[in-house]
């Protein structure tokens, strides 16, 4: 084989396999978008919160720093109260990621859940962007919110399993760093 033979197949050993990948990439834009392996729905676009949207009862705790699984419901009724012990469920089987985790109750009439847990944190919402924003989305969710403020999962409490949403937690926890 000659030299000049030798570059070019060296060259097209390079070359190739950048193409083809741009290539694929550009004729199908949403194969990368579409398959994800959480099994919460994702928020999108992700739902920033600022200090002053969400005002918390005692003011003694923060959205920042920290995971908050949040409970959103204009009323608390019978499943509000069947999301709320989930909640606490999915919360201790976390075992000892259970400390990087915070529970929150947003309910739009102040009413409360009937259970004493001292470990809910009861909030409501004071932004008008951040109650539209929610709204696009079913009601009566659960939501995962980021040590950052960002809302970016979402669960259906009617029929959540408890299991998914750790495998869930689990794998955010296991590359995340705060929180």
């Amino acid at each position: 084989m000659t030299a000049r033979k030798e570059f070019w197949l060296l060259l097209a050993m390079f070359i190739l396999p950048i193409a083809f990948g741009t290539l694929f990439f550009y004729a199908n834009p949403n194969y990368f978008s579409e398959s994800t392996v959480n099994y919460g729905e994702l928020v999108r676009p992700v739902i920033a919160t600022d200090e002053g949207d969400i005002e918390i009862d005692g003011g003694a705790s923060s959205l920042q720093g920290i995971w908050t699984i949040v409970y959103v419901s204009s009323r608390c009724d019978d499943a509000c109260e069947k999301a709320v012990a989930d909640m606490k469920t999915i919360r201790t089987l976390m075992n000892a990621d259970m400390r990087r985790i915070q529970r929150m109750i947003i309910i739009e009439n102040n009413s409360t859940p009937t259970s004493d847990d001292k470990g809910l944190i009861k909030a409501r919402v004071t932004s008008e962007k951040l109650t539209q924003s929610l709204k696009k989305y079913t009601e009566n969710a659960i939501y995962l919110i980021d040590p950052i403020g960002n809302i970016m999962l979402y669960y259906e409490p009617q029929n959540i399993d408890i299991r998914l949403v750790i495998k869930d937690l689990k794998r955010l926890f296991k590359y995340s760093r705060i929180g």
